[in-house]
């Protein structure tokens, strides 16, 4: 066994003998250990130590509104006292289900027809694709099967949803991705556009690549093209000038569903309610997660046009069921929750607070370009990141993730929980952050970069 004398019998001790963490070394954290949070309230969250922190990624891009919100933690508590669970197989309903359904339809950026739920974006993305196929085949189409994503997309880990994501870590090792699901490039403009491009050549370039991979395919084989408003763990990549409406553009004249995963950017995270609307999206399927409950219940759902619908209620009727469904799916605590959430966001008008507390913060971090290690500065509402580099001529780094994870220990250090992807730091604090705490949030980042700069003595 491994010597945890130094944890003697803490909670780090007992984690690292029985607990096997998501993204994580599982090696390196028996030497290392857990962080340990105990609490949290409103923005901020505080360790086993009793230290303080700034939450700057909302937890996982999703505690929209704060900690220790009371209204939640009481809507869960009435719904568990009057319903505590119930189903929504064969037929089965409750009221909770019903309500919410019918509120995400009214508030819906395009017309939709049906509300399907799950319990987490990696299941709501995987549902997705198993009802791409089956609409197809109730279509009379089995070979439009193949779908098409994007690298540097993030849709889930599921087996299905991981293939559909594009990045490296989500198949290595796991024989993934599917063979059925294809990635066309990533849309970050500042990385991946050429030479004197600009930002709409950039975005009709990836319209290209979008065609000449359907193309290549056969138009008849693709059924569906699946996309982040903003791509959030990819690294925070805001799409260039133009690039939506000319990705729809080629999907309208291929006849590709279009599926907008709105785990990360729905429910006020890019300045409006969905970043669909920010980006003037249509989707036919949208994926909704994350601040559904400000994750203080797994939640997760399905918005579809009828168009996607239709086919699927047919097959149904024709086979007798549709065989898909998940126990907890819908549930009326869930439900509850996501009701009053959305609620909160409405009343105190928190998609107006991310769009101008958002534009404060990313024009101060705007500031920092001035450092000869911050190559780029992206994000819209609420969302933002900073790109750390060596060389800003070539925007290169010898070490791909070492800046990030250096800048990250220094804000960890410094008060503030980030998250590095590569070498981006990620910036998703609640909804609820004021201007005062931006700007407390921002003096934080730039001594955490000054600090940077000093260890590698630039």
């Amino acid at each position: 066994m491994d010597d945890l004398t130094n944890f003697g019998g803490t909670a780090e001790e007992r984690d690292i003998r029985n607990h096997f963490h998501a993204y994580t070394n599982a090696r390196r954290h028996m030497d290392v250990g857990p962080m340990i949070i105990e609490e949290g309230s409103g923005i901020h969250v505080t360790d086993n130590s009793g230290r303080r922190y700034i939450e700057g990624m909302a937890g996982l891009w999703s505690v929209g509104v704060g900690f220790q919100e009371r209204r939640l933690i009481e809507a869960a508590t009435r719904q568990m006292e009057k319903l505590p669970f119930y189903h929504n197989f064969g037929h089965k309903s409750h009221g909770p289900a019903i309500d919410f359904a019918e509120r995400l339809i009214d508030i819906a950026p395009v017309p939709m027809s049906k509300v399907f739920f799950t319990n987490s974006g990696s299941e709501a993305n995987d549902t997705v694709l198993k009802m791409v196929w089956y609409r197809s085949n109730a279509l009379g189409q089995p070979d439009k099967k193949k779908v098409i994503a994007r690298i540097r997309g993030y849709h889930g880990v599921t087996i299905a949803s991981a293939s559909l994501t594009g990045l490296p870590y989500n198949h290595r090792s796991f024989d993934l991705p599917l063979d059925r699901v294809l990635h066309i490039g990533s849309p970050h403009y500042w990385r991946e556009g050429r030479p004197g491009e600009t930002e709409e050549e950039f975005a009709t370039r990836c319209a290209e690549e979008l065609e000449t991979l359907i193309l290549r395919e056969g138009p008849e084989t693709i059924a569906a093209f699946w996309a982040e408003p903003v791509m959030g763990a990819g690294g925070v990549i805001v799409p260039p000038t133009g690039y939506f409406d000319k990705i729809q553009a080629v999907l309208a004249k291929y006849d590709i569903l279009f599926v907008a995963d709105e785990v990360i950017c729905g429910f006020g995270r890019t300045g409006e309610m969905f970043g669909s609307t920010t980006y003037g999206i249509r989707p036919d399927v949208m994926v909704l997660s994350k601040q559904i409950t400000s994750s203080y219940v797994p939640f997760s759902a399905i918005m579809m046009n009828d168009r996607f619908f239709g086919p699927i209620a047919e097959e149904s009727d024709r086979i007798g069921t549709f065989g898909h469904g998940f126990t907890a799916g819908g549930h009326p605590v869930g439900a509850a929750v996501a009701l009053e959430n959305l609620a909160i966001i409405e009343e105190r008008d928190l998609v107006a607070n991310a769009r101008e507390v958002g534009a404060h913060f990313r024009a101060r971090l705007e500031g920092l370009k001035s450092s000869p290690l911050v190559g780029e500065v992206r994000g819209v509402g609420l969302i933002a990141a900073i790109e750390l580099v060596e060389d800003k001529a070539t925007k290169s780094v010898a070490t791909p993730g070492r800046l990030g994870t250096m800048m990250n220990a220094a804000l960890l250090r410094n008060g503030l929980i980030s998250r590095s992807m590569t070498d981006a730091a990620a910036f998703c604090p609640p909804l609820i952050i004021t201007r005062a705490q931006a700007d407390e949030m921002f003096e934080i980042v730039a001594k955490s970069l000054a600090e940077l700069e000093a260890e590698e003595g630039v």
